[in-house]
């Protein structure tokens, strides 16, 4: 089984958000296999869902950002799943807009939902697949929490959409050839 976290805060207000394009990519990736994220529980909205005959849970931590780590592991312990079995999808401002990075392992780089999720799996060895929002021009934490627009929304738009079709292929085929195609 693999566990597909998309990263992002609850609530109206946080909805299509920079700092929302886990969620966006999650919920994206249940819509294309005719599914929703409605079950509640691990402090988590999540939908077991099967694609290729392989198990993906995909979650919306419910704790706010700076606290998916409690929904993260306690969904992870439950389920019994892997490190290498985990797939956090989040907001990375040091990738341009409509640019994907994967990357196994690593450190928060000032994200906390990374760092909380780290320090409680106790590791950083689960995969991470960065959405790039670019550099804010003002206050990090109004741009983050900001609406993108413009040309910008069509980039993040094709990054979510590149993210759903990566983590499908990378079930499919292999991490390797998911990374070769979508890693910029």
């Amino acid at each position: 089984m693999k566990l597909i976290v998309g990263l992002g805060n609850y609530g109206k207000e946080y909805e299509h958000t920079r700092h929302n394009v886990g969620f966006d990519t999650v919920d994206l990736l249940a819509d294309s296999l005719g599914e929703s994220i409605d079950k509640n529980g691990f402090h988590s909205l999540y939908k077991k869902v099967k694609y290729m005959d392989e198990d993906l849970l995909l979650v919306k931590p419910q704790t706010y950002m700076n606290n998916s780590g409690i929904a993260v592991k306690e969904i992870a312990d439950y389920f019994k799943i892997d490190l290498e079995d985990i797939v956090v999808i989040h907001d990375e401002m040091d990738i341009k807009p409509g640019h994907l990075k994967f990357k196994m392992g690593g450190k928060s780089a000032g994200h906390n939902g990374i760092k909380s999720i780290t320090e409680h799996l106790g590791s950083d060895k689960y995969l991470h697949i960065k959405i790039g929002i670019g550099k804010p021009e003002y206050n990090v934490i109004d741009f983050v929490l900001g609406k993108y627009k413009g040309e910008e929304k069509d980039l993040i738009e094709k990054s979510i959409e590149d993210a759903k079709d990566a983590i499908k292929l990378m079930i499919k085929e292999s991490l390797n050839k998911a990374m070769s195609t979508y890693n910029h």
